[in-house]
Order: C-alpha cells, then structure tokens, then sequence
C-alpha cells in the first residue's frame, strides 16, 4: 500500500501502537479512504483536532454511525475531548435526534467511559431546575437567536403551541444551559447533527445562521462540514455547504 507519511503519522496520533484489520482484507480500499481522510482532508484547513473530533463525533451520531462512533471515542479522547464533553454531546443530540435514536450512543459511551476507569456518574452539569428552565431556556434562544425568540414559546396555533413551548423549557432550558460546552460548541454540534441525519435543510439553515451570529463564521462552517464529509459522503455535506450559503445570505 501507498499510504501517505502524513496519513500514517496522523492515524497513529489516533491509535497509537494498533493497526486496522482492514489493512489486510481491504489494502486498495484503505489506501484511499485513509489518504484521503487523514491526510487530504484533516490537512486541509486549521481546524484545531478537538473541535474536528467534536464535529466527527456529533456526524457519527446524527447518521447513525455507531460502530466508527465506537471506534472514534479513543482517538478523540486523545485529541481533547473530555469525558463530560462526550456526554453531553450525547444528551444534546437527543433533543434533535430523539432517544430511539440517541440510545446506542449514550450507551457506547457508558461502556467506554467505564472501560477506561473513569466512574459514572460523572460531576453534575445542570443550572436549571424544574422551577427555572423555561425562564433560562427562553433567554438561551435569545442569547442565540435574538430578542425576537423572547415571546416565541407563545407563538403557533393554539393546538400546536405546547411544541414551542417544549422547545423553550426542553430543547433549551435542559440542555443548552448545562456547563461542560459553551453556546458556540453546542450550536456547532446541532449544525453537525442536522447535516448528518438529512431531511432537516430547514432546521439547518437557521442553525446555520445562529452559529453565525454567534461566533462561528461562515468560513468555520465550512471547515466543519469538510471535515465531516469522509463520515457522511458528498449529498448530505453538499446540502450543508447550501444550507450555510442561504443563511450567510441573509
């Protein structure tokens, strides 16, 4: 095989001392994918390796990747990200992906997390209570989206009006409040959960533009969804560059 000395530098930086059995019953295959993947792609731009593992992480689960989301949790421990960092990617994510889908995930990272020797569970994260969540949700859309989020759990059709509101106290006020990421991590993470799973270009566009309004720039945008692209393929990261394009239009 031909594998690239920055791809091979870079694979071993994820699995120090193994080597993929893969080498040996798909040798044309993995010469590609790994060029490609860890060398062509991961140096292309200068995404810092945690936010890259972050990213790949939040792809893996809004595709539905688990068993390259099992085999990532080592590499992107060793690239930064944290115990808690896992696990409240994981909480997050079932806000966007519901827990029929979150579930595998939440478990694989149990069973990793306990296989290293780090005990569950770990240190609390919540600022809200039942009694504060909606009040601290709401101004969680504000600080994201604007002031015009204030009044939002109000809006809709009065049958449908409960779903605005559980975005408020839900969506929001039990999960984007929680300590271990920040705003801008947290939006970066449903930008890649919603490009993952399609179907969502709505949802994406405007998440596309709150990640702008906070911080997180087009230009970064961009790198996310280039970084993600070997984890996902070209359709859905094509739909995600559109999506960032629109709300950059705006």
């Amino acid at each position: 095989m031909n594998i690239t000395e920055k791809a091979r530098k870079y694979h071993e930086r994820m699995f120090p001392d193994c080597t993929s059995t893969f080498v040996e019953t798909d040798p044309e295959f993995i010469e590609r994918f790994d060029n490609f993947a860890f060398d062509e792609v991961a140096n292309h731009d200068d995404l810092d390796d945690k936010t890259r593992f972050l990213a790949i992480l939040a792809t893996l689960v809004g595709c539905q990747g688990i068993d390259e989301f099992k085999a990532l949790l080592s590499p992107a421990m060793n690239f930064g990200v944290t115990a808690v960092e896992m696990k409240e990617l994981v909480y997050q994510s079932v806000a966007y992906l519901g827990i029929g889908r979150a579930f595998p995930f939440l478990k694989a990272v149990n069973e990793f997390l306990t296989a290293k020797g780090i005990k569950l569970p770990l240190e609390h994260q919540a600022t809200t209570t039942t009694k504060t969540r909606l009040e601290e949700g709401i101004q969680a859309q504000v600080d994201i989206f604007g002031d015009g989020m204030r009044e939002f759990y109000k809006s809709g059709a009065e049958e449908v009006r409960h779903i605005n509101l559980w975005l408020a106290d839900n969506c929001f006020g039990d999960y984007y409040t929680r300590n271990g990421l920040d705003y801008k991590q947290r939006e970066m993470l449903t930008f890649c959960f919603l490009s993952a799973q399609g179907g969502c270009e709505p949802q994406l566009t405007s998440h596309a533009a709150a990640n702008m309004r906070i911080g997180n720039d087009k230009a970064f945008l961009i790198k996310i969804v280039s970084q993600c692209l070997p984890y996902i393929g070209y359709p859905r990261s094509l739909n995600a560059l559109a999506c960032v394009n629109k709300a950059a239009e705006k």
